[in-house]
């Protein structure tokens, strides 16, 4: 990696070391600690949601006209005011109100962040620049998560303050470390990297009339659905009621998640980086179907009872397997579907498509696993094998090159042949 590609995941991986601190400890400081109930707690982490849903509309445009670097920096510094201000709130205005700008913040970082990673890498590197990042801020929230763990106390609210408050200082480090970047002003980059004030050459039209990008942003929302918007609602609603199984062990079941992402990410990366993009998509829908389908052995069968809880914590691990193959695969995908003029606003629009998936996930596999376990498991069986439906249909509308990066003959960015029309566009020219 490039000096400014470092940095840039330097920061990234401290901020997710930040949000690991405060994540997993939320409802619990704000319904017990802060003694504001359960249904305050629940509001301000539906806040969180809605405020993504609020900024990223907005963002992809004003990081292709200014660039993603101002754009960071403004998020870090909003996501550390909020953080600061939600450890010491005491009340329910203030609460909600903190959660919001913590939230808006935390959400435009990620296609700023993503952005920055395009622009400091090329289609030969680009997808080894997102599996890092994907591993070291798994890496980060974990051991944020276990170092967080140890300074908590419930009878001491002032102890919970110190978790925000190294939350904030982590944004602020995030802020500063982006800051020393020098972004490259390459050829290739001439177009990517707007000029002060230059606006760009397309909108939201342009982007909904891409057709291959419609259907990854589809894929994507099944996605985040069906795994990331189940992990602590529905899933865990499920283990604790239907399998059974301690509410401690779901922690343990999440750390083998962290566990096998850590473990198998590079490896799987040796695996799968030569592959057709939309194959290892594939692959990972039956992944995860094998994975609901052992999860409703937990529930539904009649093993004992350390059974459910190896099946529980097998399917987390299943889980992490699948997140491991999709870090090097989706996010440079999208970066290659777009035009030279819209990097930023096509990863906005996929983080906006995140943020709905993991917004409505919740809502409906919350009350499903909780009551309904036959249809709750079936339901997300479909789900996984309907992923691997869409990947195979995307990739007949990708180029060569986009679907197999590794067909490149010299590192070029593929975005620049990434047209949004209603056909696929023909495989780029390689000039020597």
């Amino acid at each position: 990696m490039g000096a400014a590609l470092r940095r840039i995941q330097l920061g990234s991986a401290l901020s997710a070391f930040g949000l690991g601190f405060t994540v997993p400890y939320l409802y619990v400081y704000v319904a017990q600690v802060r003694d504001l109930g359960a249904g305050t707690a629940g509001v301000v982490l539906a806040v969180f949601a809605m405020a993504a849903l609020a900024v990223l509309p907005f963002t992809g445009r004003t990081i292709d006209r200014r660039g993603p670097l101002p754009v960071l920096i403004v998020a870090s510094a909003a996501a550390a005011v909020g953080a600061c201000a939600l450890g010491m709130s005491d009340s329910v205005v203030s609460a909600v109100l903190s959660a919001a700008v913590l939230g808006a913040g935390t959400a435009v970082m990620q296609p700023a962040l993503a952005t920055m990673l395009v622009w400091c890498s090329s289609s030969a590197t680009r997808t080894r620049a997102f599996a890092m990042q994907f591993f070291l801020q798994n890496l980060g929230l974990g051991i944020g998560g276990l170092v967080g763990g140890q300074l908590v106390d419930v009878d001491r609210p002032s102890s919970f303050t110190v978790l925000f408050l190294i939350e904030a200082a982590m944004f602020l480090v995030l802020g500063v470390v982006a800051a020393t970047v020098r972004m490259p002003r390459a050829a290739s980059l001439t177009e990517a990297v707007p000029s002060e004030g230059a606006t760009p050459k397309a909108g939201l039209r342009v982007l909904l009339s891409h057709r291959a990008m419609v259907q990854l942003c589809v894929l994507g929302f099944v996605i985040f659905f069906a795994c990331y918007g189940q992990f602590e609602s529905g899933l865990a609603a499920y283990g604790t009621e239907a399998a059974g199984i301690d509410p401690s062990t779901l922690g343990i079941a999440l750390a083998a998640n962290t566990a096998v992402i850590v473990v198998a990410q590079f490896v799987v990366l040796r695996l799968v980086e030569r592959q057709r993009r939309s194959r290892v998509i594939a692959w990972v829908g039956l992944i995860w179907a094998f994975a609901w389908i052992v999860a409703g052995y937990a529930g539904l069968g009649h093993g004992s009872q350390t059974m459910a809880t190896a099946a529980m914590i097998s399917t987390y691990a299943l889980f992490g397997l699948g997140e491991a193959m999709l870090s090097p695969t989706v996010a440079p995908l999208v970066a290659d579907l777009a035009p030279e003029a819209m990097v930023g606003q096509y990863n906005s629009a996929f983080a906006l498509v995140k943020q709905l998936a993991l917004a409505v996930g919740p809502a409906v596999g919350g009350p499903m696993g909780a009551a309904l376990h036959g249809p709750y498991i079936v339901t997300f069986v479909l789900f996984s094998l309907g992923i691997t439906v869409l990947a195979l249909k995307l990739g007949r509308r990708l180029t060569p090159v986009q679907d197999k990066p590794s067909l490149a003959a010299v590192p070029s960015r593929v975005v620049a042949v990434s047209l949004p029309d209603s056909e696929p566009a023909a495989a780029p020219t390689v000039v020597r």
